[in-house]
């Protein structure tokens, strides 16, 4: 609301234009991502190993929300098979044409506003002539890749810091797993369920001011009934540590006595605005805290000025963050302008709206001059900031690890037999169909002596194994549609959160078994 504009005309204002064709297509993911997380996957170039029936199932899933562009690397020539288990192939007019082609002429016929290209080559080729080429991309997908080539390309992109992350998909009939490669990953927007603080416990002047002001005794009932909760709390706790020593509600005896006091402001049983207060009451006991897990971020170590320049930007406003809950008052984080929705008047919650943007406005100017001090904070532009401060409650970082890492660790996959034998058992099994030699037929007997080689003789592998191994002999290589369709809007999701930075992805593998229907994720 502008300040020429009236409450009535800002609550009932109503556009007229209608809204772009863009915006018309792409209206429901809006809501879940935004502008950014929007702009952020037109931004995406995205490279898929393979043109089989899951690598385009997941293709489908990321052209239709408005990907930038894809790439699909495949020298391979479309099979019967092929025809007949990839709904991105026509059927017997592809049989004996290029996989890349056909697929990439059929996705595109999804989303006109999505590039395709494809690329005749083989992986193996492209990785030993020309390597950096891989590195150009957001994001690479890797279907049932071959072993050596697999561990040869997430070697190239983990030792390029700032190099994409690799989302490795291995399948076999109605068994699969994927695996997010990457070093460093950092979420602003992670549409967490923990609210901002809002300073009820410490409240800044304004706030402290009009809440200390009101006289309940003499309000008109209307009014009286719609106090927002917010200050009839920083009221009440007010009163409360006035006679207490200057202490809020400590004990449990003290906190249900608090809660007493505040439903005994009532005038009338059906006042809605103080049941809303004593259900919000553990605030004043609670807030304007750093969470932990905020505060754990502060002693990360700076990552080098190779890294990603998105990981770059975030952790020099991280430190700025740090700065600024060191050093101003009253110590927390900086406050947000955003307020939940509560039972009052629309008068009351714009005036109370303000004080909050005022406030928030106020941090922000102190916040920009720490930032401004900070290597490269000088570039980081007002949209970022604003994005930072509103998400600040909520950040993660998660620390991920090479692709393999987990089965050289002999150790740790012992230990996954045992605390979680069903999805250790389905990712050693499909891990022992990779590592078999091309010319070992995929036997039960084979991949169980694959598989205690890569745990160890001396582990025993659980009941569970049978049925894994069982399942992988039964259908080695089969690329069902089934499966395929199921992984296609899983990893798709995954790889939407890792282009967006939005929401937390899955962070390590992530089994799937749809012949009795579950999922898991381990290491």
């Amino acid at each position: 609301m502008s300040e020429s504009q009236t409450i009535n005309e800002a609550t009932t204002n109503i556009q007229t234009g209608q809204p772009d064709a863009k915006t018309r297509r792409y209206d429901r993911q809006l809501r879940l991502w935004a502008a950014t997380g929007q702009n952020a996957l037109e931004s995406s170039r995205i490279l898929v190993l393979s043109a089989s029936a899951t690598s385009t199932s997941i293709l489908k899933n990321l052209v239709l929300p408005g990907i930038g562009h894809f790439t699909i690397l495949d020298a391979s020539n479309v099979t019967p098979q092929d025809a007949g288990n990839n709904f991105f192939l026509d059927g017997p007019d592809s049989i004996g044409k290029n996989r890349a082609e056909e697929a990439v002429r059929l996705l595109g016929e999804l989303n006109d506003g999505v590039g395709g290209t494809a690329v005749k080559e083989s992986v193996g080729e492209v990785l030993a002539k020309q390597p950096d080429w891989v590195k150009r991309f957001t994001l690479v997908i890797a279907h049932n890749l071959e072993n050596n080539l697999l561990e040869k390309l997430s070697t190239l992109l983990w030792e390029d810091e700032a190099g994409p992350p690799l989302v490795v998909v291995k399948s076999a009939g109605f068994l699969a797993e994927f695996f997010i490669q990457f070093r460093d990953h950092s979420v602003i927007e992670s549409h967490s369920d923990s609210a901002p603080s809002l300073r009820i416990t410490n409240p800044f002047p304004s706030l402290l001011s009009l809440a200390t002001s009101l006289d309940f005794s003499k309000m008109d009932p209307t009014d009286h009934s719609h106090v927002p909760y917010v200050l009839i709390l920083v009221h009440a706790l007010e009163n409360w540590k006035k006679i207490h020593g200057g202490s809020p509600p400590k004990t449990y005896a003290e906190k249900q006595e608090f809660k007493k006091t505040i439903l005994a402001m009532k005038v009338k049983q059906d006042e809605e605005n103080f049941d809303e207060a004593e259900a919000q009451a553990y605030r004043c006991w609670s807030e304007t805290k750093i969470p932990s897990d905020i505060s754990s971020l502060f002693s990360l170590p700076a990552p080098s000025p190779s890294s990603n320049p998105n990981t770059f930007q975030f952790y020099t406003l991280l430190s700025a963050l740090k700065t600024f809950t060191s050093i101003q008052p009253p110590y927390a984080l900086p406050l947000s302008a955003t307020l939940p929705d509560m039972h009052t008047s629309t008068d009351t919650y714009v005036h109370l709206q303000k004080l909050y943007k005022a406030r928030a406005e106020e941090e922000k100017a102190v916040f920009k001059e720490l930032l401004k001090k900070e290597g490269g904070g000088e570039n980081v532009d007002e949209e970022a900031v604003d994005n930072f401060l509103k998400n600040c409650h909520a950040l993660k970082v998660l620390k991920g690890k090479k692709w393999g890492a987990f089965d050289t660790d002999r150790e740790a996959l012992a230990t996954a037999l045992q605390t979680y034998p069903k999805e250790a058992s389905t990712h050693l099994a499909l891990s022992a169909l990779s590592a078999l030699p091309t010319d070992v037929s995929p036997a039960e007997e084979s991949l169980r002596a694959t598989a205690q080689n890569i745990v160890g003789q001396d582990v025993e592998l659980p009941d569970e194994f049978d049925n894994a191994v069982g399942e992988i002999a039964r259908s080695p290589s089969a690329d069902l549609p089934t499966t395929s369709a199921f992984l296609g809007g899983l990893v798709a999701q995954e790889a939407i959160k890792m282009i967006t930075k939005q929401y937390v992805p899955v962070n390590g593998y992530c089994v799937v078994d749809l012949v009795e229907t579950w999922t898991g994720v381990i290491a």
